[in-house]
């Protein structure tokens, strides 16, 4: 069969986006719709180029039964995953962390450790937030009788190899009150900030595949996990499949924070969803509570 160029790109054709659909959501739990075919081969297009290979069949090919699938099955998802993402990013919810959940927490946690865990953390500035946060709260005398330690992880080794160097240019900035620039160090020759030691210390990154959920349940349980504008990517099953795990990791009266445009309706009951004064959370129940429906 002859090969499919456009503008010198091979063409993704409906029968092999299929088969990549289903690679994807199998290792993943992504789920690409077929309108989407277009964004896949443009994302993939320079792939191809870098293996030599002359069509996303042989790519596909390759993915299957190269010795070296496992890692370029990584690498595939990593290009068709989108990392934007900038520092103290949707605010009333992070209100509602540092000036209800967090103090919470705190009293119920004296003399331990509160465990937060930012899943689908890209290039790490959700979690430095949250670490910038902890800290600000400490220099003011508050969470003084508890540890908090932060962990983010993402699917792809090149966002996390990013976020553990922590440095940074102005487009991550949008969001950032003037108070807490002192956590970074002066612009370099690049116009990039690095953020401080102090900081990043405070912050464990792992990569982790959200639907493979034994690893999940290796990690300490969590009392907060932000998973924000991750599960967009993701259709009803994997989703109930991806909240059940993180149900089963959160400790009762644990919190589970989505993006504003995102919610549990029509995907899972099985957490309780609370008003607060400065947003609406998800939470787990509290042992002995009416934990709803069934996922």
């Amino acid at each position: 069969m002859p090969i499919s160029f456009e503008n010198n790109r091979p063409v993704l054709d409906e029968s092999t986006f299929l088969d990549f659909q289903g690679m994807v959501y199998e290792f993943s739990g992504m789920f690409f719709d077929i309108d989407q075919r277009y964004f896949m081969e443009k994302r993939l297009s320079n792939r191809l180029a870098s293996l030599q290979l002359n069509s996303f069949k042989d790519y596909y090919l390759y993915l299957m039964y190269d010795p070296k699938r496992d890692e370029e099955v990584s690498v595939m998802v990593d290009l068709l995953t989108t990392n934007e993402t900038y520092f103290f990013r949707e605010m009333f919810q992070l209100k509602a962390f540092y000036e209800e959940i967090l103090p919470i927490l705190a009293e119920s946690k004296k003399g331990g450790t509160i465990n937060i865990w930012s899943a689908g953390c890209s290039t790490g500035e959700e979690p430095y937030t949250i670490a910038m946060i902890v800290d600000h709260m400490k220099s003011r005398g508050e969470l003084r009788d508890v540890d908090v330690d932060v962990l983010g992880s993402d699917i792809s080794h090149r966002v996390l190899k990013a976020a553990r160097k922590g440095l940074y240019g102005h487009t991550s900035f949008r969001g950032l009150d003037e108070k807490y620039m002192k956590y970074f160090e002066p612009e370099d020759e690049n116009g990039k900030r690095k953020i401080k030691d102090k900081i990043r210390e405070m912050v464990s990154f792992n990569q982790l595949n959200l639907f493979d959920t034994s690893k999940i349940m290796l990690l300490s349980e969590m009392d907060v996990i932000f998973c924000r504008n991750v599960l967009i990517y993701f259709n009803n099953d994997s989703k109930r499949k991806v909240v059940e795990a993180f149900y089963n990791k959160i400790v009762p009266g644990g919190y589970f924070l989505l993006g504003h445009s995102e919610s549990l309706m029509n995907v899972s009951t099985i957490f309780d969803l609370q008003h607060l004064r400065n947003d609406m959370v998800y939470r787990k129940p509290e042992l002995g509570a009416d934990a709803g429906a069934h996922l």
